[in-house]
């Protein structure tokens, strides 16, 4: 379904000044059935084209099969034309070559992008150095302005990718992606982990590389995202396309049902949930007295103190990189605090103190199938194995993705699993470091509804580190603001 009649697509198509540089006839992506169903586009220079829908779509893999690095087991057939050159059937050398040239990609997961073994800085320079021939200094300069006009300060340059939070490592691989100078750009999820702020200064950054004369696809889930950028828009669901048109028209008027849920499914309209019958439970699960968290020499957070009931869910907001993951961490006693006292409820096995991962990517072993890694887990602990299939079918997982590694499905897929292992633990004490941010609103809100509701029946206290104000307002008891 579409918003514009064939006629209306061509003449919007034929008012551009040059022809598309991107052309895409037919594509689909296999591995033993179909994942994506043929689709057909074009991507023209000076007109922005957003690809929205939910985790899982197929918008990711329609990504990786222009710039030509499907993950292993998928195929690709069709034709996709870059700047007329058919690339489909080029030899992966020749392929490769176009990139950073021709067309760049901001990947989703910017820790998989980065050098772990580099510093921020030298990983833009190069693309300076090698893809632009220009001196060691003059490329370390030029990466500089770039770091400091996304705000990574002096500090940050000189860290590893692991010692960035995820807003930050996103900004630095944005600014690698775009020092090649290629006038294509694919970005695929470019505000997740983003605060507001931070997201409207990149949609900015992105807006002026299009009105720079550039062609830009981006793959997002996040409406807000594909209102500011306009354009033309594209509605996917399950591989398959649903409707599409100017981006004013899809989001006032959608004409798919998902689409008008999709739309609908803003946190600010969430019901703030209530305690069953009114009571809040008693029992404390942990306490945390004095303590301070530090990233480096800098101090974060000091003189802290925090009681957790069971059942209760706590928000934490701020900036990134301001300390709200640390302060997960140090909390959850995966980092150490230099003062004060964290105790824990006690006769409570430690694996029942457990961490949804921000970028679930680095939590799971990638050669390994998510099936063995949650047989392990089972083996591991005495787990009931009985229960996967009722809480994939909850978190509206297929079983078919047991059989995938962990880089062979969607972040969202991912992240629904990283809530189904935790939930296998019978968690008393769940750190939620950005869980949603890798979903689409429809899914975002089931999930947490899920966790909610888990918080709720269970007594499992939660923790919430999120960009997202509204949904903070929406879901949590109390909230915590860090500056």
């Amino acid at each position: 379904m579409t918003n514009m009649s064939k006629t209306q697509l061509e003449a919007l198509n034929e008012s551009t000044s040059q022809a598309p540089v991107v052309s895409v006839r037919n594509v689909r992506v296999t591995a033993k059935d179909d994942i994506v169903d043929p689709i057909s586009f074009d991507v023209f220079l000076g007109r922005p084209l957003t690809i929205l829908g939910e985790t899982g779509s197929g918008k990711s893999l329609i990504s990786q099969a222009i710039m030509g690095n499907l993950p292993e087991g998928l195929t690709s057939t069709g034709s996709i034309l870059i700047n007329g050159v058919e690339v489909l059937t080029l030899p992966a050398k020749q392929r490769e070559a176009m990139w950073g040239h021709d067309i760049s990609i901001l990947p989703q997961e910017p820790w998989h992008a980065l050098d772990p073994t580099m510093t921020a800085l030298p990983q833009v320079a190069e693309t300076y150095q090698y893809v632009k021939g220009q001196t060691p200094e003059k490329s370390r300069e030029n990466a500089r302005v770039d770091l400091d006009a996304l705000g990574l300060k002096n500090s940050d340059h000189d860290k590893l990718p692991m010692q960035l939070s995820g807003g930050m490592a996103q900004r630095a691989v944005f600014a690698a992606a775009k020092a090649g100078g290629a006038p294509i750009v694919i970005v695929d999820e470019p505000t997740k982990g983003l605060d507001a702020s931070r997201r409207d200064e990149m949609v900015a950054m992105l807006k002026a590389s299009v009105e720079a004369g550039g062609a830009l696809l981006t793959i997002t889930h996040d409406i807000a995202v594909a209102r500011q950028l306009g354009g033309y828009i594209m509605v996917m669901r399950k591989g398959k396309l649903l409707e599409e048109g100017p981006a004013e028209d899809i989001l006032a008027n959608p004409q798919s049902d998902y689409a008008k849920a999709l739309i609908a499914s803003d946190p600010q309209n969430w019901a703030k949930p209530s305690h069953k019958d009114g009571k809040r439970d008693t029992r404390v699960v942990l306490t945390a007295t004095n303590i301070c968290v530090q990233r480096g020499e800098r101090v974060l957070v000091k003189d802290f103190d925090l009681t957790v009931h069971a059942g209760e869910i706590i928000g934490i907001t701020g900036d990134s990189g301001c300390g709200k993951s640390s302060l997960g961490d140090v909390l959850l006693g995966v980092l150490p605090t230099p003062t004060g006292k964290i105790q824990r409820a006690h006769g409570v096995a430690p694996h029942r103190y457990v961490k949804l991962f921000q970028d679930p990517p680095t939590a799971f072993c990638r050669h390994w199938t998510i099936g063995t890694l949650l047989d392990d887990l089972v083996k591991l602990h005495g787990l009931d194995a009985s229960r996967i299939p009722p809480l994939m079918e909850k978190l509206s997982l297929t079983p078919d993705l047991l059989e995938r590694g962990a880089d062979g499905i969607s972040g969202g897929e991912l992240q629904r699993f990283s809530i189904l292992r935790a939930l296998l633990l019978d968690p008393v004490y769940m750190f939620a470091d950005e869980p949603t941010s890798r979903l689409d609103p429809v899914t975002q809100r089931e999930i947490m509804e899920l966790l909610v509701s888990v918080a709720r029946e269970t007594g499992c206290a939660l923790l919430l580190v999120s960009h997202d104000k509204a949904l903070v307002n929406h879901t949590c008891d109390r909230q915590i603001a860090l500056q």
